[in-house]
């Protein structure tokens, strides 16, 4: 811990969401042991994917940014508010722009710009647009801590890493299992499955360069990646998680994710 701790924010960042890349590529890689993953299972991982994401969401990213507001000469409400909504209305913007395919849905209802691209990338994509706000959220967390703000500490980014990464498993799988039904080879469905967490480290060394270069909106960057998380957990988590007709298990799948990414920051931030 203490060299890692001696390395600068932009490589712990950089590190640590290549762990969180790894975790998805290791969910990806179930594809290789069987063809089918239950549905039940996979909507209940999908919800506790989407409880991670919440819990991060407050604990570590919005909790941090109002306490960082103290001062704001509007008031320590404004910052975490505009950062907040920002982060939705950017994924919005990409939601509306990027051309995906939700998982389950037929090819009619691909959403963004319209393509004639493969049902299998249009599904990857999906996976990937909500991978960046995680990986962002993770660089945010570690350049903070350069801030030297009681609030930011090495401790909570981990912790906040770690939650992306447990939650990240079933985001894998949930690429790599349907396009290996629809035909592909176990390679090609494995190799498309890691593909949507490669972004992840590009986020996340983006977000502590840029809180690097400009402190000032560390807290507006930490209610931003919040406010986009919670776009994706409500825009498309749950709605999926609920689709197939085992609601009580996801939800109890969400409060279970919840529970544990609230463990983590309490207990290690």
């Amino acid at each position: 811990m203490e060299t890692f701790q001696s390395l600068s924010p932009v490589l712990q960042a950089l590190l640590a969401t290549l762990f969180t890349w790894a975790v998805t590529a290791a969910g990806a890689a179930t594809v290789f042991f069987t063809r089918r993953v239950s549905r039940k299972l996979l909507d209940s991982m999908l919800g506790f994917a989407a409880g991670v994401m919440i819990a991060a969401s407050y604990w570590s990213l919005l909790a941090p940014s109002i306490e960082m507001s103290g001062n704001h000469p509007i008031g320590s409400w404004f910052p975490p508010a505009v950062g907040f909504l920002l982060g939705g209305a950017f994924l919005r913007l990409l939601d509306k722009v990027l051309p995906h395919l939700h998982l389950n849905a037929p090819m009619d209802q691909a959403e963004g710009i319209k393509t004639q691209w493969e049902r299998s990338v249009l599904l990857v994509l999906a996976i990937t647009l909500h991978n960046i706000p995680e990986g962002l959220a993770v660089g945010v967390a570690f350049g903070g801590v350069a801030s030297g703000l009681p609030s930011a500490s090495l401790a909570g980014a981990v912790a906040l890493a770690l939650g992306i990464g447990i939650q990240n498993f079933p985001e894998g799988m949930a690429v790599s299992m349907p396009l290996r039904r629809e035909g592909l080879g176990l390679w090609k469905s494995f190799w498309y499955g890691q593909l949507s967490g490669i972004v992840e480290p590009m986020a996340g060394v983006a977000g502590a360069a840029a809180v690097l270069v400009a402190r000032p909106i560390l807290p507006y960057a930490l209610a931003f990646a919040a406010g986009a998380m919670i776009f994706v957990v409500i825009e498309e988590l749950i709605p999926e998680s609920q689709a197939g007709g085992n609601g009580d298990l996801a939800t109890l799948g969400a409060m279970g994710g919840f529970t544990v990414m609230m463990i983590l920051d309490v207990a290690m931030g």
